[in-house]
């Protein structure tokens, strides 16, 4: 290799990603724990050296140009290479122990956060680590949780975010409830069917009356905050609910209907206090669950 064509600093190179990647300067500032305008010199500094233009200003956005989009999954490699590089040395310098609390809804937790804390033990067995499985939302400032899988972002500023994956929601049915009833062909099938509600049944029936689903409160039957629950009504024959793509295709027995319909975006927050910067367990914790949430989000 010719190290002498090799001439950016990866202190640049991180900030063009962490900012492509949180869509803003000040957001990549606050993840990076910089000032705006140190962040805003080192992407600059990178343009110069490499004599291309990453970015383009759209109002009070940023927008990549071409050579950003192309450059991006370079820069990203170069990112994830980069953090393993940092756990491991973490894991060679001192061993990282103690308890570690997540919390994630009964369907995350169920399908999704067991080939993750695998990955976790691998890389620190001295660290406890403790399900809370529940759609019930904890109050990570209070220490209720130490890190939290959520759907929505929080706005509270002691609070830590990062989108680590995205999915879709549609409607799913078993298929020997199916056989029985009959397949929609379309919304005005479903007028009358059966429908497993979760959580508050009137807000669930505005997010389905907002797809044009001709739908009522009288169609929920049952309801529960539960997905597993959710998940084995529709295999009892209880009717029709909605889970996400990424559920769906861990379920045996479960089919999509009305496939033409349109999806429902689902985003996948990881979630945890400032101590983040401070206590090297969460930090590990959080970094990995970043990574194998989002390699499994991409690949779903």
């Amino acid at each position: 290799m010719n190290w002498e064509t090799v001439t950016f600093d990866w202190n640049q190179a991180r900030a063009f990603l962490v900012t492509a990647e949180e869509g803003s300067l000040s957001a990549a500032a606050r993840a990076l724990g910089l000032t705006q305008p140190t962040l805003g010199r080192q992407v600059a500094a990178l343009e110069e050296s490499l004599g291309v233009t990453l970015f383009e200003r759209v109002g009070k956005s940023l927008t990549l140009t071409q050579p950003g989009l192309e450059l991006l999954d370079h820069v990203r490699g170069m990112g994830e290479a980069a953090g393993r590089f940092s756990l491991a040395a973490s894991g060679q310098s001192q061993t990282i122990e103690g308890h570690v609390s997540i919390t994630a809804t009964n369907m995350m937790a169920t399908f999704h956060l067991p080939p993750a804390f695998k990955k976790i033990r691998e890389t620190a067995p001295g660290i406890e680590l403790e399900i809370l499985a529940s759609s019930e939302v904890r109050d990570l400032r209070r220490r209720e949780a130490d890190i939290a899988i959520r759907h929505g972002r929080p706005e509270h500023p002691e609070l830590i975010a990062k989108l680590v994956g995205e999915t879709t929601a549609h409607l799913y049915a078993a298929s020997e409830h199916l056989d029985a009833v009959g397949r929609p062909q379309c919304p005005e099938d479903i007028a009358d069917a059966d429908f497993i509600g979760f959580g508050d049944p009137t807000e669930y029936l505005t997010h389905l009356t907002d797809l044009g689903l001709p739908i009522r409160r009288e169609n929920f039957k049952t309801t529960t905050n539960s997905g597993t629950v959710i998940l084995a009504l529709m295999r009892q024959g209880f009717g029709i609910s909605v889970l996400t793509k990424q559920d769906a295709d861990k379920a045996d027995g479960i089919e999509q209907i009305l496939p033409d319909l349109q999806p429902i975006p689902i985003p996948i927050w990881l979630v945890t206090h400032r101590e983040l910067r401070t206590s090297r367990r969460i930090r590990l914790v959080f970094n990995l669950l970043a990574e194998e949430i989002s390699r499994r989000a991409g690949s779903s």
